[in-house]
């Protein structure tokens, strides 16, 4: 039977503890510190060379599907009554409503140095050390909605923005496409500045701190936010009945993407999982 990925806004006080000591449990045995290695080792941008999977590329939302289920199998593991729980941006804006609670994620951080102080994942608490980053600090930050140059969340208009496109992706398959809703959900935009950043880009900018970097893992609030991300892909197929994946095929060779993403049908690195199996996933879970 599908378990249920529930809104974090609606969790009971028992499941927002199960979830964390869950977490806390996955990082103890040093499991969760692989899954930042991984997010790293597969953070590939337009500019780099090789095969892009999880970023700037059609692959995003399977890749991360999959890798959230990776997770979700993890805590599971600790405790079976477990899922990831979402968190709907559109709606929880502030940087005290969920899920910026001292029992489940704990708040923004300090302003001398962007460290969290509360909640179980603040450093102090001993539970939380980063070991793996591209910078060589130890504990959790976050600067929610960026004191110094605030920016807003997305707004439900924004996602209706992707939703409506009926495409997935389209050519050349990368973060400079203005069409498709894989790129309008990730949110590499034109231009520059903060206006640049559309829906999943703009809330790691708006929370700040590590979430900016390849090494966002280490905020636990990025499986949240990537939950509620899978959720519009789910709406997105629903509401756009038929459509698939795409490229459906792979670039030919004289394609500049050629080798460069992952059709539709091709095994999706480091799994062996191809996207078009992890496009119905309607019996592993369901969103309430």
């Amino acid at each position: 039977m599908a378990y249920v990925r529930k809104d974090a806004g609606t969790l009971t006080a028992g499941e927002k503890r199960r979830f964390v000591n869950a977490l806390l449990e996955v990082k103890r045995r040093g499991e969760y510190d692989e899954f930042v290695r991984m997010h790293v080792a597969y953070y590939a941008s337009d500019g780099e060379r090789g095969l892009r999977t999880a970023h700037m590329a059609p692959s995003f939302l399977p890749w991360h599907r999959r890798f959230l289920l990776d997770l979700e199998e993890a805590l599971r593991r600790v405790d079976d009554s477990v899922t990831l729980p979402y968190w709907d941006w559109t709606r929880d804006r502030k940087a005290t409503s969920a899920p910026w609670t001292a029992d489940l994620l704990g708040g923004n951080g300090r302003r001398s140095d962007h460290q969290v102080m509360t909640g179980p994942f603040a450093y102090r608490e001993g539970n939380w050390t980063l070991k793996v980053g591209v910078t060589e600090g130890e504990f959790l930050t976050r600067d929610l909605g960026r004191r110094r140059a605030p920016i807003d969340l997305p707004a439900k208009s924004d996602l209706e923005w992707a939703l409506k496109e009926s495409a997935y992706d389209v050519a050349p398959w990368d973060s400079t496409v203005t069409r498709g809703f894989r790129n309008r959900l990730e949110g590499w935009g034109t231009g520059r500045g903060s206006a640049s950043w559309r829906n999943h880009n703009r809330v790691h900018r708006w929370v700040g701190g590590v979430m900016l970097s390849a090494a966002s893992v280490n905020d636990p609030v990025f499986w949240l936010h990537h939950a509620f991300v899978d959720l519009q892909w789910h709406r997105w197929q629903r509401r756009h009945r038929g459509a698939r994946y795409l490229p459906a095929t792979a670039p030919g060779s004289g394609d500049a993407q050629h080798g460069r993403i992952v059709a539709r049908r091709e095994r999706l690195p480091p799994w062996d999982v191809t996207p078009a199996e992890l496009e119905d996933v309607g019996r592993i879970y369901r969103y309430a």
